[in-house]
């Protein structure tokens, strides 16, 4: 069986000489404003706040 792609799958991954490298945080910022997790941040924040009064308490 022969690939389409078997003439470029082996290259190296390019990196531009003109634009640094994005970084993680800030292309995972692209994305943010389509999270379909409504809430969920909230709900982190809740669970955070209720596991530092509970390692405060002992």
């Amino acid at each position: 069986m022969t690939n389409e792609y078997n003439d470029i799958i082996h290259l190296p991954h390019h990196v531009s000489k003109r634009h640094p490298q994005m970084s993680m945080w800030n292309r995972a910022a692209q994305f943010a404003p389509f999270s379909a997790l409504t809430g969920y941040e909230d709900a982190i924040q809740d669970t955070q706040e209720k596991n530092i009064e509970s390692f405060e308490q002992s």
